[in-house]
This record gives C-alpha cells, structure tokens and sequence, in this order.
C-alpha cells in the first residue's frame, strides 16, 4: 500500500495584521498545504510560558512569523511590553523551531538602523535602532539567530495594505477630510506593498531552495513620505494640498531613521524574487477593494 503524501502545515502568526491577511488572501486556496492563521487570541504573544505548547498543537512544518508589536510611538512608553512581544516570544518560537526541525520566515524591519547611511542598506550593514521598537526586534533577530540559524529573516520598511491601518489609508482619510496636510519630506526609504512581500514569502516557501540568513525586501525605488503621499493623491485624483515638512516639525515619541532605504539584491538573487516598482504596486493596491468579510476583489 502506497503512502500518501502529507500536506505541508504551515502556521502563520500575526494573522489579523496587514502581512497576516494579505497571506490569508494567498494560502487559503491552496490546497496543497493545512495553514492555520492565529491572531492574538489563538497564539498571545504576550504570554510566552504557553507559545511552544499552543505551537505544538498544530505542529507546523513552516512558522512565517508576522505578528509583532508595532505600535512604534507606544512603545516608547511600553518597554517591557513591545520587548515581550518582538523579542521573547520570537525566541520561543524559534525554540520550538530547533527543538522540532521546523523552518522559520520571521518578519523584521528597517527601524534596527540608524538611518545614518545614505546608501541602500545591505543586510550585513551595521545595525543600530534609535528606537525602542527597533531595539526590541533586533533583539527578537538575534533571538533566532541564536536559537534557529537556519532561520530566514525579512526585514521589510513602510508597510501598507488595503488590510488594516496604515500610511496610505491615513492618507486617503487625511485628503478627504481637509483642504491641505503636511508631510514629511526628509525621511527616505521605500514602502512596501504588504500584498507584494506575501508573494514573495510564499514563492520562498514553495521554492526548493531554501538558504537561511537576513534578507532585505521592499518595493523598488527611493522616496519621501511626501513623495508617498503626492503618489496616492494623484492615483486617487484628490485636490487637498500636500505641504512639505521636515522632521523637525513633527515631533513624535519614538526617533525615525532619516535613510533607510534597503538594498534587495541579495533576496532576488537568493530566491529569485521578483521585486515590483512601488508605485505600480501602490496602484494596485489603490484599486482593490476588500469586502466586508475580508475578501478582495
């Protein structure tokens, strides 16, 4: 009697945030794999004496770890709770990883640098966050490179999405609302379409290669959160004027890097990841609209 192949059984955490539900949207109709999405609620991240046991209830070939906390201003007067989050449940999770041979994607992010380099920065760039949530998800890096080498690691910057609350949805609402807004024109990077990095993910997880380390993905192109915002007011054919600002004039509770802008070389070349302009996949994600029940069309 022949033995017939079992699924691959991937878990994906952080379920309910942008990345989680653009991967939803992808895995849920694939039929070649069990997935099971946990949001805070099935997997509390907060409560890391009961994250290997709750994981090892699915016992997952694949963990893709999107969930973290990333309330970047609130973290600031959340120390001990964003270090809980980002760094030890991470290393719990990469625990389990080792104790049971199960690969590991973990989402991480640009905020681990200064922003002091005006190049594109290269995954073996010095790292060194000016904020307590990019101290505490560099930590939860280190966790799993110490725990789970094989691990692959994604730094990612400026995430959006149809899904949840992010910089183009404030955007939009900000443009409808008031007759001119000011943005930030001193910071650069490039934003990245969450819709885009969950393609990315699973082409990686499919692929037959798999190589771990720290890699680096966002949309193509360099730009400002002002560049950003002109962007989504002349895809929408708004009218609010746009005003350029510095940092200087906005003061917020948690630093941001002035320059972060990643270099995706080695991503593409690794996996062959096909890396889209991020203004084309801002078009697109500007087009879309999502149901009530969370379904894209």
């Amino acid at each position: 009697m022949e033995s017939v192949n079992q699924k691959q059984r991937l878990v994906i955490t952080g379920s309910s945030g942008q990345l989680g539900q653009e991967l939803k949207v992808l895995l849920e109709q694939d039929t070649s794999k069990d997935c099971f999405f946990l949001d805070r609620k099935q997997l509390p991240l907060d409560q890391i004496m009961i994250i290997q046991e709750i994981l090892s209830m699915y016992q997952p070939d694949v963990i893709i770890h999107a969930g973290a906390y990333t309330a970047v201003d609130q973290a600031e007067s959340e120390p001990d709770l964003a270090d809980l989050v980002n760094h030890l449940a991470t290393e719990e999770i990469a625990q389990y990883c080792r104790l049971h041979g199960t690969q590991l994607i973990a989402i991480s992010t640009d905020y681990v640098f200064d922003g002091n380099i005006r190049a594109a920065l290269t995954e073996d760039a010095p790292v060194s966050p000016i904020n307590v949530y990019g101290e505490t998800k560099l930590k939860g890096e280190q966790a799993i490179q110490k725990w789970c080498p094989e691990a692959i690691i994604i730094r990612t910057s400026w995430v959006y999405s149809t899904f949840g609350k992010n910089f183009v949805k404030t955007m939009l609402r900000l443009m409808s609302e008031r007759d001119s807004i000011s943005v930030i024109n001193d910071q650069i990077g490039s934003p990245t379409s969450a819709a885009d990095l969950a393609q990315a993910i699973v082409h990686i997880v499919d692929g037959a290669k798999w190589e771990g380390g720290i890699y680096h993905y966002s949309n193509e192109g360099e730009i400002s959160w002002y560049d950003f915002a002109v962007a989504i007011r002349e895809i929408k054919g708004l009218n609010c004027e746009i005003n350029a600002i510095p940092t200087t004039a906005y003061s917020t509770p948690a630093k941001r890097p002035q320059y972060s802008l990643l270099n995706k070389a080695k991503i593409k070349a690794t996996f062959g990841v096909e890396v889209p302009f991020w203004k084309d996949s801002l078009a697109k994600c500007l087009s879309d609209e999502v149901t009530s029940n969370g379904v894209k069309k």
